[in-house]
């Protein structure tokens, strides 16, 4: 993967800030919209980088917890700018949608509970639902490749529909997919292989400390440090992290209940810039204008230490066969991990014929129209708001 810029002369720290915070205002649609904008802005119009080493920084980031697009913003700025270009490339691209996302919360404090805001909430919700339908369908298409993986993924929506956390999960998922690769390029039995794993995934020691971690009161810090485990952890799409967020701060912490992280999923979907910023939202909820700080500081510094250390990795990553076996089950898994919150959220959210027209038209529109998601969210959001005025 070449760090060297297209570009015949130096890119500025200003010209590279003035870009990337353009591009956090106006990119909305999620990341396959992020990356198609990025590559329109940085390959064709500007030149900066060539079409081998866009397409090379995608792939890295999909192989890379976090949020890929935020991701692919910082490995263009390190290759353009350095260390500073990291920095400013990534910041600039959150901040826009951070600040945007932390007004709306102040919002939803305020007058969450005025019929219109409930109205507008509740009529984005179905929309909301049809996208992460999209968005598991386009993803499986590709991610069940044979019949082992489609197994793994029912497994692990299996696993945590029944409670078991999104992290273990996908530990499995990756195990799984990793023992079934040594099996058929070995030909040994896997049987006590796949007992000393299960072992070590569900040992006292683990149980123990996610139990410790969860008791922890309320504070600042406990809330860095859950968005800073979450950030650290999520993989695969941005979607996956709703998953995530049910299990730390509906079901241990209790911090949320269902309707708030609903709208927090909604706020992020129809907000531009990475969809991780609703971590910002709920930040707002738990700790006011610090806690916004510092959730969004949380969850997306792993994707810059990420990025600033895997990029001599992430090439031999990429050749071993046997890494790239526990990627695809780890893949699976995170696609597992939507389908069950899909299911989760769709219970809480399509609850009369209003909600179920929304998401049945939602579901035509981005299925068979290729709506922008930003759209279609904009529309739910004036039916609510005329259905409930």
């Amino acid at each position: 993967m070449s760090d060297s810029p297209v570009k015949d002369h130096p890119v500025s720290l200003a010209e590279l800030a003035f870009v990337f915070l353009k591009l956090g205002t106006i990119a909305f649609g999620g990341p396959a919209a992020h990356f198609a904008m990025m590559e329109d802005e940085f390959v064709r119009k500007r030149g900066w980088i060539s079409e081998e080493d866009f397409l090379d920084r995608v792939a890295a980031a999909s192989l890379i917890p976090g949020p890929s697009s935020t991701e692919v913003c910082i490995f263009i700025g390190r290759s353009l700018a350095g260390w500073r270009g990291l920095i400013v490339a990534g910041a600039c691209f959150i901040i826009p949608a951070a600040v945007l996302v932390t007004l709306i919360a102040a919002a939803y404090v305020r007058f969450g509970a005025l019929p219109q805001v409930e109205g507008i909430l509740r009529a984005i919700k179905p929309a909301v639902i049809a996208i992460i339908v999209q968005a598991l369908w386009n993803l499986g298409k590709t991610a069940a490749k044979t019949w082992v993986l489609a197994l793994i993924g029912v497994a692990a929506a299996v696993l945590n529909f029944v409670g078991v956390s999104p992290l273990i999960v996908l530990i499995i998922a990756g195990a799984g997919a990793g023992i079934v690769w040594w099996v058929q390029k070995s030909g040994r039995h896997p049987a006590a292989l796949c007992g000393i794993c299960l072992s070590k995934v569900f040992s006292p020691a683990g149980l123990t400390a996610l139990a410790v971690a969860a008791a922890v009161p309320i504070r600042l810090g406990r809330l860095f440090l859950s968005f800073l485990k979450i950030g650290s952890l999520v993989f695969g799409s941005g979607y996956v992290l709703l998953a995530f967020l049910r299990t730390e701060f509906v079901d241990h912490l209790h911090w949320l209940t269902e309707k708030q992280l609903i709208d927090s999923v909604a706020v992020g979907q129809f907000t531009p810039g990475p969809v991780f910023t609703t971590a910002t939202f709920i930040g707002y909820l738990v700790g006011g204008l610090p806690g916004a700080a510092v959730a969004t500081l949380g969850i997306f510094l792993p994707g810059f230490i990420f990025v600033a250390i895997s990029g001599p990795l992430i090439p031999k990553i990429r050749r071993s066969a046997a890494a790239g076996a526990v990627l695809d089950g780890v893949v699976v898994g995170s696609l597992a991990l939507i389908a069950v919150v899909a299911w989760q959220l769709g219970k809480a959210s399509i609850t009369d014929w209003l909600t179920i027209s929304i998401l049945a038209i939602s579901v035509i529109l981005i299925f068979r129209f290729k709506i922008n998601s930003a759209w279609l969210i904009l529309g739910a959001g004036i039916v609510g708001w005329i259905a409930k005025g």
